[in-house]
């Protein structure tokens, strides 16, 4: 089985994707076989033939190098760019966790690093109808230790705090932050890493700069947050 870790952003278009692209990168030009796995994905365009294109997961795939199959990265795609809980109630596919759980499981007896990425930030509804679902449900039903993925400016340190507070009341264990959009030499975003490790009691593992294609972390480092 393969040793894991699920990223969760402070909100929806901090840049999860992109990171975890970087990362699964770092993983594979280590050596080891790296995956991707992602329980829901909304707002995917679709081809010729009318089936979906799992966006994200292309992204990561392209980014990343890896030969992961993309009909395994993702169980559900959605074409709304909303919420999954109201992509799925309008395209009439509401997410099963038992059928996250089974994917992600197949996944893990294939690869050695399996990165999960979440949907929106930790209080998004993956699932709301006669069944609820949230996205801390996912992680839990996985098993899973999580990375903060943020933006490094204005506004972040109210998101991260919270987030992390969240999480730790929720009893969800956080590893550590990875700041993206971040420039170095910033007063106000060195003081945001300052605060927000200052706050939440996290460290800063690593900060991503616009365009980075290499996640500036020593890949030892990056796998021993896998467990």
């Amino acid at each position: 089985m393969s040793k894991n870790i699920f990223i969760v952003g402070t909100g929806t278009d901090v840049g999860k994707t992109y990171v975890t692209g970087l990362i699964i990168k770092k993983l594979a030009e280590s050596g080891v076989s790296a995956a991707y796995y992602k329980a829901a994905m909304s707002g995917n365009d679709r081809r010729p033939d009318k089936t979906l294109v799992p966006g994200d997961a292309l992204w990561v795939k392209e980014a990343s190098g890896i030969g992961q199959p993309l009909d395994e990265m993702c169980p559900y795609i959605y074409e709304n760019a909303y919420s999954p809980h109201l992509a799925a109630r309008i395209e009439g596919r509401p997410v099963k966790l038992s059928v996250v759980k089974e994917g992600f499981q197949k996944v893990s007896r294939s690869y050695e690093y399996v990165t999960v990425e979440g949907s929106g930030g930790i209080l998004c509804p993956i699932r709301y109808d006669e069944e609820k679902i949230m996205l801390e449900d996912v992680i839990k039903a996985l098993d899973l230790s999580c990375l903060l993925i943020a933006e490094a400016g204005l506004g972040t340190i109210n998101s991260v705090v919270l987030t992390a507070a969240y999480m730790r009341a929720r009893e969800i264990p956080v590893k550590g932050i990875i700041f993206n959009h971040f420039h170095p030499g910033d007063v106000m975003e060195e003081d945001n890493l300052r605060m927000c490790e200052e706050l939440t009691g996290l460290k800063v593992l690593a900060c991503v700069k616009e365009g980075d294609r290499e996640l500036a972390m020593e890949v030892e480092a990056l796998k021993a947050l896998y467990c």
